[in-house]
């Protein structure tokens, strides 16, 4: 890709702050957009929020919307919705610029409703049977890192730097 894509983040209601919080850090250190659509659980101010987020906040393009109608009216797609209950993997997408990774709440994931309109949208990430989740803050950075890894991690550095020493 020669220009840079964009990457959206979606979290539907979130209702934990640390893991608002850890999204944003994930979303400032691979510049993905953030959507925050409400109500969420907490201000915005939180502190938990902040703290979880460290020091990265003026690195975020971030959006607040009051509701999922709010959201859709003013973007446009293409959606791919996260939820353990879709039939297909989230690897077997090939995820274009401008795509959205929309996650739901912590302890209801996302509108059934909305997960059965659309169908060919909803992706899992595999997990053993007996196990109900996975953290949503951890969810959303496999997601992003898939889609990154996709388009070849577009203007994100792909080596470090030691402090004390050299690499050879």
């Amino acid at each position: 890709m020669s220009e840079k894509p964009t990457l959206n983040i979606v979290l539907v209601e979130p209702r934990i702050p640390q893991n608002t919080g850890n999204v944003a850090r994930t979303c400032a250190c691979t510049a993905c957009r953030l959507h925050l659509v409400g109500p969420m659980g907490f201000a915005i101010d939180d502190k938990k929020l902040k703290h979880a987020g460290l020091d990265y906040w003026h690195y975020l393009d971030i959006s607040y919307y009051d509701g999922l109608e709010d959201f859709f009216a003013k973007n446009e797609g293409p959606f791919y919705y996260f939820t353990t209950k879709a039939p297909r993997r989230y690897t077997d997408v090939a995820y274009p610029d401008g795509a959205y990774l929309v996650f739901g709440r912590e302890d209801a994931g996302l509108p059934e409703a909305l997960l059965a309109a659309h169908q060919d949208h909803c992706i899992r990430m595999p997990m053993r049977d007996t196990c109900r989740s996975l953290n949503l803050s951890n969810s959303v950075a496999v997601g992003v890192y898939e889609v990154l890894r996709q388009w070849d991690f577009p203007e994100l550095l792909d080596h470090g730097h030691l402090r004390d020493y050299e690499w050879k």
